[in-house]
Order: structure tokens, then sequence, then C-alpha cells
């Protein structure tokens, strides 16, 4: 029997069937079903062609499929095409869903009324070369990351590391991400770079920092992190090109939770401490399957619903509607509760099929997340150049 092509295939298939059907309990299934799922669900033509087309070419070529586990492996692999369709056809339509997200968050014509210079540079065609060929592989040679600069005292937990365009255009806008993780792992430089590299690419300067974890650090600790992030990026990242009077802050998971709090705690002295002169204003945020709800074993006062306000700024939050991990229906109260008192536009886009951690990739589900990211701050910037009233 073709041992390592069974495996190939019983991983796939296995993978696929969580990525239809994602397991929440019990505990260990679920955690197999998060990993299996996830990578699947966002790389499903990489499954297709690669793990599954490829090595069944290689089986059949070296003369392996010659038992009854061979060919039933090989039944297996075209059983799991379908399914793998499946995956891919939801992942494709996530771009029509968003592209109604983003009118009804910001109103019918709202291409329109970008500035056509924000205009110019906005991505509409899909990388479908990218999507196929290198889904993994993140950086671009245009971009240069600038690693481990130091924003705090907490060593290794408060360093940054900064995107920018080689060329250092000036007056670029600021992109504040912190990483997910359950507030008790994670770091910098992991998630959402598809995101950071596609930003800086296009002439942003872009930031993902570390930050205290638990148990050591409890909240708001995390969130006086994320604003002294903010802090010394108004003071240094002028250095390489930025405008600091543009600056949006975004996060994943635990990460969207804090984003969150820093949009709707602006210039708050009670999370500032020893820098409470600091401006902490941000001009929108971006939440990608976030948590909203309150912090481990803290009063409501640690969740960002308990934070909204009228001048809240705008929010651009996705969330995938099978998350195991973060229930889609606290998005969706989030969502609403935000309409109901923000004065500010708020898009939601729920991505069908979508996992937790679905910003990990340059997937066809991520980026149309990451086009109507850009669509969105370019409408948040032209709002700015000509303020509403």
């Amino acid at each position: 029997m073709p041992v390592g092509y069974v495996f190939t295939v019983a991983c796939v298939a296995v993978g696929t069937l969580f990525a239809l059907t994602p397991v929440r309990r019990p505990q260990p299934l679920a955690t197999v079903s998060y990993y299996f799922g996830l990578a699947v669900n966002e790389l499903p033509f990489f499954a297709a062609i690669y793990w599954l087309g490829a090595s069944t070419s290689l089986a059949f070529a070296q003369g392996d499929i010659d038992s009854a586990g061979g060919w039933a492996a090989v039944t297996l692999a075209a059983a799991t095409i379908p399914g793998l369709a499946v995956v891919a056809h939801r992942a494709l339509g996530d771009r029509d869903r968003i592209e109604l997200a983003m009118t009804e968050g910001l109103g019918e014509g709202w291409r329109t009324a970008i500035d056509a210079d924000l205009a110019t540079g906005l991505q509409r065609r899909l990388p479908l070369a990218r999507i196929l060929f290198l889904p993994i592989l993140k950086r671009r040679p245009d971009v240069r990351r600038v690693a481990n600069l130091t924003y705090g005292d907490a060593g290794r937990r408060n360093q940054l590391d900064l995107y920018h365009h080689r060329t250092r255009p000036a007056g670029a806008p600021i992109m504040i991400h912190m990483h997910g993780g359950h507030y008790s792992g994670g770091h910098k430089n992991s998630q959402s770079l598809p995101l950071l590299y596609r930003l800086a690419g296009h002439g942003w300067v872009c930031i993902s920092a570390n930050y205290r974890l638990r148990p050591q650090a409890q909240h708001p600790d995390h969130l006086i992190d994320l604003k002294k992030v903010i802090a010394w990026a108004r003071e240094h990242a002028h250095e390489y090109g930025a405008d600091p009077t543009t600056l949006f802050v975004a996060g994943s998971s635990a990460g969207g939770h804090m984003a969150a709090l820093a949009a709707l705690t602006q210039n708050d002295p009670a999370f500032q401490p020893g820098f409470e002169n600091a401006d902490t204003s941000v001009s929108a945020a971006i939440c990608l399957n976030a948590w909203y709800r309150s912090y481990f074993g803290q009063g409501p006062e640690s969740s960002p619903e308990s934070h909204i306000a009228p001048d809240a700024p705008p929010f651009f939050l996705a969330h995938g509607d099978k998350d195991t991990l973060v229930p889609v229906a606290h998005a969706r109260h989030f969502a609403d509760q935000l309409r109901q008192t923000s004065a500010a536009p708020v898009v939601y886009a729920e991505l069908r099929g979508g996992h937790h951690a679905f910003d990990l990739y340059h997937s066809l589900r991520f980026e149309a997340v990451i086009d109507a990211i850009e669509a969105f701050a370019a409408r948040v910037r032209s709002r700015e150049r000509t303020p509403q009233h």
C-alpha cells in the first residue's frame, strides 16, 4: 500500500470535510477541525492541484496504485474534488457579498465619491497567479521590512515591525495591525501579512506589533501597549515617509478586540498612563474575525460594545459565518450596535464559509477582503479631505 499517498489524500479529505462543516466540540476534535479545515478552506486550489493532483500523478507514475488500499485512496481523492469545488465557489462568491456590504455601509455610489488620486491605486482584478501558485509567500520586492523597533519597556513584547515602500513616498497613511492569539500567544509578522505588504506596496507605512500577553499582563495592559504603538507612530513614522495625521488601526481576533477598544477610547487618559497627552486618535478601525465581548473574567467595561458612542470613527468588520472560535452572532450584534449609535460609516462583511484566521494567505477570500479594506480606507481618507456636515 502507498502509505505516503494514502496519508496525503486522507489529510486533504479530512480538511475538506472540516472546511465544509467545522466542529466546535469536543475540544480535541475541534482543534483538529480548526487547523485542517482552515488550510483547505483558504487554499482549495493548492489542495486540489498540488496535494491531490500531484500526489495522485506521482503515485500512478511510480506504480504504487497496485492494491485495494491504493485504489481506495484514488477513489477518496476523486470524491474529495467536488467538496473542494464547493469550498472554492463559496470563497469566490465572497467578492460580490463584500461589495454589497460596502454599498450597505458606505451608501450607493460610494466609489464615485473617492478622490480621483486615491481611486487610481485600487485593485479590482483578481490576482489569480498569486492565489494559484504563491498563496503562502507574502513578501514583495518593492517593500522593505524594518524589524524589531522598540516602542516600550517590555522587551520583545514591546517591539514592532515597520513596512514601507522602498521609495519612501511622502505623505503615506499609516496602518497599525495587532495579531491575535487569545491574548496569550501569537506574535508580529504572522497575521494579515498579505494586507500589510499590499498596502505598503501601494505607498502606506504599515506596522505590526507585539504586545504583553496573559497571564503576566491583563486588560488594559494590551490596550495600553497598542496606544503606545499609536503614539510611537505619530512621533517616528514620518522618518519613513508617513503622514501621522492619517492613521488606521486594525487587528485579528484578540487584536481586533484591541483595535476596536482603541478606536472607541481615543485619547482617553485612563488608558495612557505616563503619556496622557499623546494623540491616540484614529481615522478608522479594521476588525477581522474579532472578539467583541468582555475580557477574561472582567466586567462589561472591558468590552468594545460598552464604549460605543456617536463620535465613534468608521469601522470595517469582516467575519466568517463558520468561525468556531468567535461566534458570528457576536460580530453581527456589534455591527448592529455601532450602526444604531455611531454617526460614522460601518461596513460589516459576513464571509460565507469563512473560518477563523482567514487572513493568513493570499486566498480568494482574503484578497477580496484586502481589496475592500483598501477601498474603504480610500473612502475614509476622501471624507477626511472633504469633511461631512
